[in-house]
């Protein structure tokens, strides 16, 4: 051994004092956030190998662990459902459901987030709402900060609905065999997962406006569409009306009814039993029992609607996509020198017709003009607003005519797939409903989506988040460490001597607040990490069942309220515009709640 490392040995004491030492050492980098979590990890690992506590294949095992492969499957599992559409008809039909009163929407939305996460990523099934409650938020003026914070909860309460629905979850299994124990099977969390999703949506539904923040200003936090509406001063409500069969406006085109020029209204879609048109051709004849969507001031859109008797109506299915910032939205183009629109005019390019966008504002020769601009030629260099599909303006942009200025970072949903992702899906939860390991079932699920080409070998690879990855196979270790040289066990005495002899309830109660509080201070996969050792340490020394102690951790992890240190309320955190603060008031009341709900449920359940 070289003379430094006998030092360091001396210094410690044992090998039991190297891993404290090293245990201590990543929490504190990880609470200090100096480096990358990832690097940490690494640090940690070869940290293990250096000072030969562990042998290389030892120090290495988190890489081929069931808990690592079985998160990248469920990373890649979760990108195929996303990319194949396949969730979004479930969240159209939740919002449709919920109507336009806020509580109610925000309450449905959650039971269907927390749902969702038993089998995806929570932050996917976050994304899959977020855009309809921003849309309900500005629509009603109401602050997003009153509707987003719920949804982020409901999330992390619906990881513990099955056992890959999150990180913690999946590890503890992984855990549990490496100490000889036997796994839990799929849906052995489902009761507990229920009852906290349950009262995570009951308390925002009766408290919610009493702990949420109420800020104007975080309505409007839609990152660079806001940015668009703002500069270019553009309208945002959409309205609805259908065309009874007496209106003025039946047999006439919407030249005929200037409704650019007198209005300064757009239509964004006209629908009938048989047809669907977006951004709908100058030439185009209003008929009876056709709907409108209308975009613009709502003064004018309601005085357009009182002149031709038209009747307002609810947002119907076909429409749904102009309202979803994820399907549509405002883009900025650009006339490039050699364009074939440079010297003609939008109606002589035939814009609409060809591309299905409507234009919004024309900036020309550094005069902004709206309304009825159809005429103007157009020079190079000038701008335009247009709003449309995204997979309109993407294929506007893909030519050469026009410059697309706006970023395109909405993903394309081939819905053609969606069939074959579900059939994906179903073959990895009955596999492991079966009976075989987590990681094969859902590895097997993930691999049958890129041979039905629902996802490319390459869209898998860029599906996996290989900071997690790293992160978690480079400190499972570590736990193992802490078990083979007695370091947990060492921890776990001075606990047990003061819950020695009490009721189960108490030893209960100090497991799910110290994974509570690991989780809000490291995170919940370090905090599993770390408590894991130390728990089944504790129940060998008390004799109670190791199995439940551990799968109370992961799930207490879950508990990730009070400060936004999980990455579902990093993410929200700037849509609603929060402050840590608005966590601790939110979060501190339900984390009680929750730690006596676990602890109960635990005590019952399984015993």
């Amino acid at each position: 051994m070289p003379s430094w490392l006998q030092l360091i040995t001396q210094i410690l004491g044992t090998n039991q004092g190297l891993v404290l030492f090293i245990l201590a050492a990543t929490v504190l980098l990880l609470m200090l956030e100096v480096v990358r979590m990832d690097v940490v990890a690494i640090l940690c690992l070869l940290a293990l190998s250096w000072t030969r506590i562990l042998g290389p294949s030892q120090a290495l095992s988190g890489f081929s662990s069931n808990a690592v492969v079985a998160m990248m499957a469920v990373m890649i599992l979760g990108r195929g459902i996303t990319r194949s559409g396949m969730m979004d008809g479930f969240a159209s039909w939740v919002v449709r459901l919920a109507g336009d009163e806020p509580r109610r929407l925000v309450a449905l939305t959650s039971v269907a987030v927390g749902l969702l996460s038993a089998v995806i990523q929570n932050v996917g099934a976050v994304v899959l709402f977020l855009p309809a409650l921003l849309n309900l938020s500005r629509r009603h003026r109401i602050p997003a900060s009153q509707m987003i914070m719920p949804i982020g909860f409901a999330a992390l309460a619906g990881g513990t609905l099955s056992m890959v629905g999150s990180g913690p979850l999946i590890l503890i299994n992984d855990l549990i065999v490496g100490a000889g124990l036997q796994p839990y099977d799929l849906f052995a969390v489902t009761p507990v997962g229920l009852v906290l999703l349950a009262v995570t949506v009951l308390y925002f539904y009766r408290f919610g406006e009493r702990v949420l923040p109420k800020r104007e200003e975080a309505a409007s936090g839609r990152g660079l569409q806001q940015e668009i509406i703002d500069a270019w001063q553009l309208p945002v409500s959409i309205y609805h009306y259908s065309i009874p069969v007496d209106s003025l406006l039946i047999g006439k085109t919407p030249e005929d009814a200037h409704i650019w020029d007198r209005y300064q209204v757009h239509i964004l879609g006209v629908s009938s039993p048989d047809v669907l048109q977006f951004a709908p051709w100058r030439q185009t004849r209003f008929e009876a029992d056709q709907n409108l969507a209308l975009l613009g001031e709502d003064a004018e859109v309601q005085r357009f609607a009182d002149d031709f008797g038209l009747v307002l109506r609810q947002a119907g299915r076909r429409f749904e996509a102009l309202s979803d910032p994820v399907s549509s939205g405002f883009a900025e183009v650009i006339v490039p020198p050699r364009s074939a629109l440079v010297g003609e005019s939008i109606r002589e390019f035939a814009l609409r017709r060809r591309y299905g966008v409507e234009p919004v504002v024309l900036q020309h020769k550094g005069e902004l003009l709206r309304g009825d601009f159809s005429d103007v030629p157009i020079s190079a260099g000038d701008a335009l607003i247009v709003h449309g599909l995204w997979d309109r303006i993407r294929e506007m942009g893909a030519g050469t005519e026009l410059l697309l200025v706006t970023p395109m970072d909405f993903e394309h949903k081939d819905r053609s797939k969606t069939r074959a992702a579900a059939l994906c899906l179903i073959l990895a939860i009955g596999l492991a409903l079966s009976g075989m390991p987590a990681s094969t079932s859902f590895l097997t699920g993930a691999m049958a989506m890129v041979l039905l080409r629902v996802l490319s070998m390459e869209e898998a690879y860029r599906a996996v988040e290989w900071q997690v990855v790293f992160f978690l196979a480079g400190l499972i270790p570590l736990g193992l460490a802490m078990q083979e040289t007695g370091a947990a066990a060492w921890l776990a005495e001075p606990v047990m001597r003061v819950v020695q002899g009490g009721h189960p309830l108490l030893l209960l109660t100090t497991v799910a607040v110290l994974s509570s509080l690991a989780s809000v201070v490291l995170g919940n996969v370090a905090g599993t990490v770390i408590l894991a050792p130390l728990v089944l340490s504790m129940a060998q020394l008390s004799g109670h069942d190791p199995r439940r102690l551990a799968l109370l951790v992961a799930v207490g992890a879950a508990n990730s309220f009070i400060l936004p240190t999980h990455q579902v309320n990093v993410l929200l955190k700037t849509r609603g515009g929060y402050r840590n603060a608005d966590y601790l008031r939110a979060g501190s009341v339900l984390s009680l709640i929750f730690v006596v709900v676990i602890v109960v449920l635990f005590y019952f359940l399984y015993s």
